[in-house]
């Protein structure tokens, strides 16, 4: 009998590992043969997105665009006889928010040996500033913000390279704070105004001179649009999120193509440094404006004659309206265009040339982008029903021409309504002959919550004149009678004429 040796348990597993790797090659093999296109194609996709995720997470610098649109940017520096009647360039803001215009006082006066002795004349103080500004055109047209350059006795700009010129002011729009400065040249770089608007998120980049650091960049975001800041009547500014800080006032915002899309001119700060909160007048507004600078040296804006306010869920309640849409007009100006085609005191316009409007913000920004002498077709509400007018624009007053003034009023008081103290207006002086004047206003009343304050006239009461204080009292008593929650006061102040809607049900 011939002995026969056992397979090892390595060669065994040897050998069918040799078996099973055998099959796996065959099988893939054959499925090679039927799917080797659609498996190049995919690995070429694959390749291709992983490139892509490759692209997307690489960061991306700035740097190319800020080589094409800093030599454009300027600084402008100002000196400023200073006196008593206008000892400040800034405007007037809400509290938190201010213009970041660069200033610091300069006193021209040479030493003398008695300086500082109360009996002696001082000549007129200097103060300078500095802020920043930009190139439109080659031949030396640039654009900074108004209170930069207001009164202003001597301009001069800074180039990025260096290079100082004196600059002259063409004329400048105090409602949006911009201003056009001419540089004797040509040949300057100079940079593009966006022809569309940022959306919300998109990057943008500020360049200025914060603090007198000149072709400073910052980057950031569009952090919202249409902001109502209360500067004034025309405002709807870009907010953006890229640093600005004291000098930066007149600056442009570039978007990542370098096109202007912004002049920036005010921060919201409560501490006066960047926060993240900045505002820029945007490139559409300063297109129209630069473009009638340039022209004329001024800026004329259509006009319909009316003092307006918003469409509170207050008062809509009290007009009966279904919605706050619309401009609530709370004073015609006599003889104005407005009144001439028959609007009144209490009417709300809701659309101008048959677009629908959504608040008196808007409706003074339409009216104000058309010319004086065009006519606008005006759709209103007056006493619940809806009528179209014709109203022939003027040209809207300056703003001393529109500003009305206030003074203490003091005298006889009555018993207290709804957080007030009334009297009637004539029995008290500078308050006029019609209505009744407020002689106190409890702050935590509904009155005060409202913004009522001491002087101001109530001319009407739910739509009727009203003369003492019963009459208002009345006027009350017939609202809660008729189950109203609401009653529209008609009331002039020192800011002009506005509807405040109270409660009628407490006393």
């Amino acid at each position: 009998m011939t002995a026969t040796t056992p397979p090892s348990p390595g060669g065994f597993l040897k050998g069918r590992r040799a078996l099973l790797l055998g099959t796996t090659i065959l099988s893939l093999g054959a499925a090679a043969l039927f799917v080797a296109p659609d498996a190049a194609r995919h690995a070429a996709i694959a390749q291709n997105v992983t490139q892509q995720a490759q692209t997307v997470q690489r960061p991306v610098g700035f740097a190319d665009i800020v080589e094409k649109v800093k030599p454009a940017v300027i600084a402008v520096r100002v000196k400023v006889k200073e006196g008593p009647e206008n000892s400040s360039f800034e405007g007037q803001f809400p509290r938190g928010f201010e213009r970041f215009f660069r200033r610091f006082g300069e006193d021209m006066q040479p030493d003398m040996p008695n300086r500082g002795m109360p009996d002696m004349p001082r000549g007129p103080r200097r103060s300078s500033g500095q802020g920043s500004g930009f190139f439109i055109s080659p031949d030396g047209y640039a654009v900074t913000n108004n209170h930069v350059v207001d009164r202003a006795d001597e301009v001069e700009v800074q180039t990025d390279d260096g290079k100082t010129y004196s600059a002259k002011v063409i004329g400048t729009d105090p409602r949006t704070d911009l201003a056009l400065i001419k540089v004797d040249g040509d040949n300057f770089p100079y940079a593009k105004l966006a022809e569309r608007s940022p959306r919300i998120g998109d990057w943008v980049l500020a360049v200025g001179n914060p603090f007198g650091l000149s072709s400073t960049v910052t980057a950031g975001i569009v952090s919202a649009r249409g902001r109502d800041i209360g500067a004034g009547p025309y405002d709807d500014f870009l907010q953006i999120d890229a640093p600005v800080n004291k000098g930066n006032s007149g600056g442009p915002t570039f978007d990542i193509e370098g096109n202007v899309v912004g002049v920036n001119t005010a921060i919201y700060s409560p501490s006066g440094g960047n926060v993240g909160i900045a505002f820029a007048i945007p490139a559409a507004t300063v297109d129209s404006v630069v473009k009638q600078l340039r022209d004329k040296g001024t800026v004329t804006r259509g006009w319909i004659g009316v003092q307006i306010q918003p469409v509170t869920k207050d008062i809509a309640d009290s007009l009966g309206l279904k919605n706050t849409d619309g401009a609530l007009v709370a004073e015609p100006t006599p003889n104005g265009p407005a009144v001439k085609a028959g609007i009144k005191s209490g009417d709300v316009i809701v659309a101008v040339n048959g677009e629908r409007i959504a608040n008196s913000r808007e409706l003074a920004r339409r009216i104000a982008q058309m010319a004086p002498g065009n006519t606008a077709r005006l759709t209103i509400l007056q006493k619940g029903s809806e009528k179209t007018v014709n109203v022939t624009l003027g040209e809207l007053p300056s703003q001393a021409e529109l500003r009305g003034g206030g003074e203490e009023r003091s005298g006889p008081r009555d018993e207290m309504t709804l957080g007030l103290q009334l009297a009637p207006a004539s029995s008290v002086a500078g308050s006029g002959s019609e209505g009744v004047v407020v002689t106190r206003v409890l702050p935590d009343s509904p009155a005060g919550e409202r913004g009522f304050k001491t002087g101001d006239v109530i001319l009407e009461v739910a739509g009727k004149p009203v003369s003492n204080p019963s009459d208002v009292r009345k006027a009350l008593e017939e609202a809660r009678k008729d189950k109203k929650r609401t009653v529209l006061m008609r009331v002039k102040s020192g800011e002009g004429t506005r509807f405040v809607a109270l409660p009628a049900g407490r006393a």
